[in-house]
């Protein structure tokens, strides 16, 4: 760190996205977990015993927490907003989960509040943090394979099916597939094309009653470069597409066979609601069946299923290993830099930003833009008509 303080970082929800990025926040000595706040005490009791970090009663609180500099963000999707704007007010740097707002005017109120209180607003974890999305980006920027020109972009998981609270079942509260993951997708294909999406045109589906929410989305966006990219996903738990991807699974491990259907049959057999919440919450962190994850080398990183870019003199694809290169001359694996944490990338980026200096890559403005292509895809289904965007941005480089 050649000297530099960590950063002293206060969480806000403790939930599953904080779960999942818990390895990376306490393997990586960038980071010092200095506060937290949760409704569910045996969370915070954890947190308390694991990092002797102090445990505030309310958002409020812990925004003016001294020790706090930066505020990761990881509450249910619509308060994304309201706590983003808190922690500015109190002069803090906000790190918000996807998907940055359910809305273009929530958004904007996260960026006027950070501008306003001169702080640093990123939006993160998305896919777009990954290894073989930034070797990919690299390639494409080296310029030796010429322009990108189409991108296909596909995922099939159980999504839908892994416990969940009934507000992530309703897309008014943030619920469904077309916030959740295609917050991931769409900030992927709009690195990799130039970020800058001309229209959208998109057909979403909805086919299980019992889980009255988008479960699959599938669509065209255009690009003002003339390319395009198709991107489609499906979370009802049939198809596993990550057998293409060497059945390394999202988070870079090793996939069970039949992983999805096994999820699917567990909530067809528990239809209880209340039921389905207690196991979303034991299986988090400080819950009865929250297991630490183990630091064991991973079977590849991590990655949002199979993506192929098309250049004008090679095709790119995506994989767990690295970018693997088709073009005149045959195939060639360029691997990517081995990670000593899991997720590290975003790190790295929270750092170059806090301690260096940088310009954040994941920015409100570009986030914006990727909310903004997610609201297109279920506007476009709703009125079975092509719509276009207003606020998108290209990628501000150097990170």
């Amino acid at each position: 760190m050649s000297g530099e303080q960590p950063l002293r970082v206060g969480v806000l929800g403790l939930g599953r996205a904080f779960t999942l990025m818990l390895p990376t926040w306490s393997a990586d000595p960038r980071i010092q977990l200095v506060a937290c706040c949760d409704p569910q005490e045996n969370a915070t009791a954890l947190f308390h015993a694991q990092f002797g970090a102090r445990v505030h009663d309310s958002a409020q609180a812990l925004c003016a927490d001294p020790r706090v500099e930066w505020v990761y963000i990881a509450t249910p999707h619509p308060l994304h907003g309201a706590h983003a704007a808190l922690a500015a007010a109190h002069g803090k740097h906000v790190l918000v989960e996807k998907p940055m707002a359910l809305s273009l005017a929530e958004c904007d109120r996260m960026i006027h509040a950070a501008q306003q209180a001169g702080t640093h607003l990123l939006v993160g974890h998305s896919h777009s943090f990954d290894s073989p999305v930034r070797v990919a980006l690299d390639l494409i920027q080296s310029g030796r394979y010429g322009p990108v020109q189409s991108i296909l972009a596909f995922n099939f998981t159980d999504f839908l099916y892994r416990p969940r609270r009934p507000q992530e079942l309703d897309t008014a509260q943030g619920g469904g597939v077309a916030f959740s993951q295609a917050a991931h997708q769409i900030d992927v294909v709009r690195l990799l094309a130039g970020g800058l999406v001309t229209s959208v045109y998109a057909r979403t589906g909805a086919w299980d009653r019992s889980r009255p929410t988008e479960g699959a989305y599938s669509a065209l966006l255009n690009f003002e470069s003339g390319a395009f990219a198709q991107v489609h996903y499906n979370g009802y738990g049939f198809f596993d597409s990550d057998i293409w991807m060497g059945q390394v699974g999202e988070l870079g491990q090793i996939k069970k066979p039949l992983t999805h259907q096994a999820t699917r049959q567990k909530r067809i057999s528990e239809a209880d609601e209340m039921r389905e919440v207690r196991q979303k919450a034991e299986r988090n962190y400080g819950g009865s069946s929250y297991t630490p994850t183990a630091m064991q080398a991973p079977a590849g990183f991590q990655h949002f299923g199979p993506v192929l870019v098309s250049c004008s003199q090679a095709d790119l694809r995506l994989t767990p290993q690295g970018v693997e290169v088709h073009d005149v001359n045959g195939i060639q694996l360029v691997p990517c830099v081995a990670m000593e944490v899991p997720r590290q990338e975003v790190v790295n980026e929270l750092w170059s930003v806090a301690r260096q200096g940088a310009k954040p890559l994941h920015s409100g403005a570009w986030s914006k833009a990727t909310m903004e292509v997610c609201l297109g895809i279920l506007a476009s289904a709703q009125q079975g008509q092509l719509v276009t965007m207003q606020h998108q941005t290209a990628p501000d480089f150097p990170v």
